[in-house]
């Protein structure tokens, strides 16, 4: 089955296998790109992650996640963007097109989501120079707004990219459609963001019904109700033409065999995407 155009974000087979056991098995199926997590790659070690990656031919479609910029004090948020620019290291070293941002939530004890978004765009503003530097921009990834409070208090696509025009050039948007497809304003969004040329990355899995869990139930593509193609097409129809990521964080599916899961993606890619 044909397997270009398709990445496999690392989270959705994070249980079963390290980062040279998916790396090789992706290969071994025809995959040539990935998406590595930054706890993945750090515990292969980052040289030997670039030199797996290097190894076998791999297009790495981006690194997750930095982010997480807002705190309840300032001794905080320098953390934050300190870490933030330790990934952006680790992202080139690898050869990453984008690092993925969860941007986070509200600090601990507070209630201002404006707050928090104004610590967001400051943090992603102070690690803009770094980010030119090691040639990686930053992908703005807007999640479902069950996360606001925790993960993300930029939940739609337009909120992302109104962010993206207010920081200037090297910040762009990853657009996953787990968190995305609900918004009924997604698709002219997505023709916005093809005209602002911010897309850095196409996230795809499935919205299951029900579902069970907030964080760890998202469903193989074909598996729920979210309109992939039409997605795509809208994707492709604003200028971006990379690969489909699977990104799969599911108690179920990390339950399978590895091998297992990565062929079911291939062969969902084929059918439903």
């Amino acid at each position: 089955m044909r397997t270009e155009g398709l990445s496999i974000n690392l989270a959705t087979v994070r249980e079963q296998f390290t980062l040279r056991e998916a790396v090789e098995t992706c290969a071994r199926l025809g995959i040539t790109a990935i998406d590595p997590w930054r706890d993945q790659v750090q515990k292969q070690g980052l040289e030997e992650s670039a030199k797996i990656v290097t190894a076998h031919g791999m297009r790495v479609t981006g690194l997750c996640r930095g982010g997480f910029f807002p705190a309840p004090d300032a001794a905080g948020r320098a953390t934050a963007i300190d870490d933030n620019k330790r990934a952006l290291d680790e992202a080139a070293a690898i050869g990453a097109e984008c690092l993925v941002l969860v941007v986070g939530g509200l600090p601990a004890g507070s209630r201002d989501i404006a707050g928090a978004r104004t610590m967001v765009s400051e943090g992603i503003d102070a690690c803009r120079a770094h980010a030119k530097a090691v040639g990686v921009p930053l992908a703005i990834e807007p999640l479902h707004p069950m996360y606001a409070a925790d993960r993300a208090c930029v939940n739609t696509l337009g909120q992302a990219l109104d962010m993206c025009n207010q920081l200037g050039p090297d910040v762009g948007v990853a657009i996953d459609v787990y968190h995305l497809w609900w918004d009924p304003d997604f698709e002219a969004q997505i023709a916005r963001a093809g005209r602002e040329k911010r897309i850095l990355a196409h996230h795809i899995c499935d919205w299951l019904v029900p579902t069970k869990d907030m964080l760890l139930d998202r469903g193989m593509m074909g598996d729920g109700v979210i309109d992939l193609k039409r997605i795509r097409r809208a994707i492709e129809a604003a200028g971006y033409d990379g690969p489909q990521e699977v990104e799969i964080l599911s108690s179920h599916w990390w339950s399978q065999p590895g091998e297992q899961v990565i062929r079911t993606c291939i062969e969902r890619y084929n059918t439903v995407c």
